[in-house]
């Protein structure tokens, strides 16, 4: 599968007046972020803000400016493109980087090993869509690949694609309990 970075078709579905289930969206989703020294393409698809979620109206639930995490008690799903890393990304400024993250858990355990190193306090769902990339952990690191699916815990972690093609990831964020 050839990917365009930050193209990704949405259909959204409802129910109008009558209790008829309709089709609420269906074009190129409109709400893509990209992040300032980052090469990833982020595209926010849809934002609950608690559980149980509201699944009715006419809101689009994604036109937010959130971060990384979800509402508290809330989710989030989106996609993200992350395009081969050039060399000079393995070198960002360490410390810079985790001011951009002020927002985030603490990282614990080892010291940072990667610029792209982050901790959100949520369970993550992960399904690699196409491509591959790696995911390293404090001390160690998964290869993966299309087709492959994560669950993750809230564990420090950086996405960093080493190969020759962008790599689409599907995440669900869900919000968690502080360990």
């Amino acid at each position: 599968m050839s990917v365009t970075p930050g193209k990704i078709r949405r259909v959204v579905t409802t129910l109008d007046e009558s209790g008829k289930a309709v089709v609420l969206f269906d074009g190129e989703n409109p709400h893509g972020v990209k992040r300032t020294g980052r090469p990833n393409t982020s595209s926010l698809l849809w934002v609950t803000d608690g559980a149980p979620a509201e699944i009715g109206g006419d809101t689009d639930r994604a036109a937010v400016t959130i971060g990384t995490s979800p509402p508290p008690a809330g989710s989030i799903f989106r996609i993200v493109d992350y395009p081969p890393v050039r060399p000079e990304m393995e070198n960002v400024d360490m410390t810079a980087r985790m001011k951009e993250l002020e927002h985030e858990p603490e990282i614990r355990g080892l010291p940072p090993r990667h610029p792209f190193m982050h901790r959100t306090r949520t369970v993550d769902y992960a399904i690699i869509l196409a491509g591959e990339i790696d995911m390293l952990l404090d001390d160690s690191e998964i290869h993966l690949k299309a087709g492959d699916v994560l669950v993750q815990q809230g564990t420090n972690h950086a996405w960093v694609n080493r190969g020759k093609d962008v790599c689409r990831i599907a995440f669900v964020l869900v919000d968690a309990k502080p360990l």
